[in-house]
């Protein structure tokens, strides 16, 4: 990857793109209408993975991009994870499984660093291949890394090492020649090593504890679960304009807070954790004593609602006009077959709780990530939602529930030794 190439992708971002393998024939507005038509397929597919991950900053996005200079048609997008590096793997664990189900595709991935996926396999790699060689020539296909090669005595097929083969040449090799741009099995294995774990992994990356927050919070991540990221890091990312509005927490006061559990990923329960923060005394949060058994759960739940407000400080206030149930998109209907063909329901009655809450949890992921923005929301918007989408929350009922809620998880893990 070039020099400039490397500027255009923002540190800590991971770009992703996924072409055509058989492109010849097709006019322009096929190939488009097939990409289209794939990208709808694969997040059916993936959805059971997909609605269930906290990402730490942006999530995996799939949208069609016309061809543009020497880069062809395809459907890809990019990923900041910030400090969560397990969100950028998880990535290539899903472009593996996608190559695998969808065998007309061809992915590439990259981030600021270039080919960082080699990275893992540097003590293999072939002598020649080094960062100004790998342009254009590193791709998983069919499920697995291959790395076009240079023409050899053994071999005529590849391109010198002194040549940049184009996106469409390097495609072309692809198709042609598989056997021979696939990956040597060591190089394979070390990929391999790196996303092992996965899909399972999803849950092991997960914490749940008990905090005490605002009845507002609650009924947000009791729908979006997925915004207590963005929360995390407005508290972590604080400044002092930040916190002005934390002074008389308008959108979540601090008299309506109840203790529940709350599912973070452990990277962002060490952010919020490991900050030392005392509270201004005219936000309302007290703090019990930290000899207090609830102590923790008090002050998490104060830091994290401290989030919530800066990120509904900065948004402005939603539209007064209702939004369109997801039902009235007419794409809706086709994603839900797929969906159903992929036993994303797992065989729970329709009507039945489980089936409403998966049905649920899908029609979010639909209009987050399926459904195209020309402005998406930002996730102080986002909140500011979902909030005025509820119905008005029950304190009493809510306070009820205190005593039936499940164990937390240790946080031993963060004890370094």
């Amino acid at each position: 990857m070039d020099a400039l190439q490397k500027r255009m992708i923002q540190e800590d971002t991971v770009q992703y793109k996924l072409f055509l393998v058989q492109s010849n024939g097709l006019s322009s507005q096929q190939t488009e209408e097939r990409l289209k038509c794939l990208t709808e397929e694969i997040l059916a597919k993936l959805a059971p993975l997909l609605v269930q991950y906290i990402w730490q900053h942006q999530p995996f996005s799939l949208r069609f991009h016309s061809e543009k200079g020497n880069i062809p048609a395809h459907i890809g997008g990019s990923s900041q994870f910030g400090d969560n590096v397990e969100d950028e793997w998880f990535i290539v664990y899903l472009l593996k499984q996608i190559t695998e189900v969808f065998p007309e595709l061809a992915a590439r991935v990259e981030d600021n660093d270039g080919e960082f996926i080699l990275i893992e396999a540097a003590d293999y790699l072939p002598k020649w291949l080094n960062p100004d060689t790998s342009e254009n020539r590193v791709f998983l296909y069919k499920g697995e890394l291959h790395i076009l090669p240079c023409p050899s005595k053994l071999s005529p097929v590849g391109f010198p090492v002194d040549v940049v083969p184009s996106v469409a040449e390097a495609i072309e090799l692809l198709s042609t020649h598989p056997d021979s741009c696939q990956a040597s099995p060591k190089i394979c294995s070390a990929l391999n090593k790196r996303i092992k774990g996965y899909p399972e992994k999803i849950q092991s990356n997960l914490h749940r504890a008990h905090c005490f927050i605002p009845a507002g919070v609650a009924t947000v991540l009791a729908q979006r679960p997925d915004l207590v990221a963005p929360a995390v890091s407005a508290f972590y990312l604080r400044d002092p304009v930040d916190l002005q509005a934390c002074r008389s927490f308008k959108t979540f006061p601090p008299d309506t807070r109840i203790l529940t559990l709350v599912t973070f990923t452990r990277c962002l329960y060490a952010q919020l954790q490991q900050q030392d923060f005392i509270p201004d005394r005219r936000s309302g949060f007290s703090l019990p004593p930290r000899s207090h058994p609830q102590y923790k759960a008090y002050e998490l739940g104060m830091k994290l609602a401290h989030g919530f407000e800066i990120l509904c400080s900065k948004c402005r206030l939603p539209s007064s006009e209702p939004n369109a149930p997801v039902s009235c998109n007419p794409q809706w209907k086709g994603f839900l077959e797929s969906l159903k063909k992929n036993d994303y329901f797992q065989g729970e009655l329709e009507g039945s709780v489980r089936f409403k809450e998966r049905l649920r949890s899908a029609e979010i992921f639909f209009k987050y990530s399926v459904v195209s923005k020309s402005s998406p929301l930002s996730p102080g918007e986002e909140v500011v939602e979902v909030l005025h989408s509820s119905p008005p929350f029950d304190l009493e009922e809510l306070k009820k529930q205190q005593s039936q809620l499940p164990q937390e998880d240790s946080d031993s893990w963060l004890d370094v030794t």
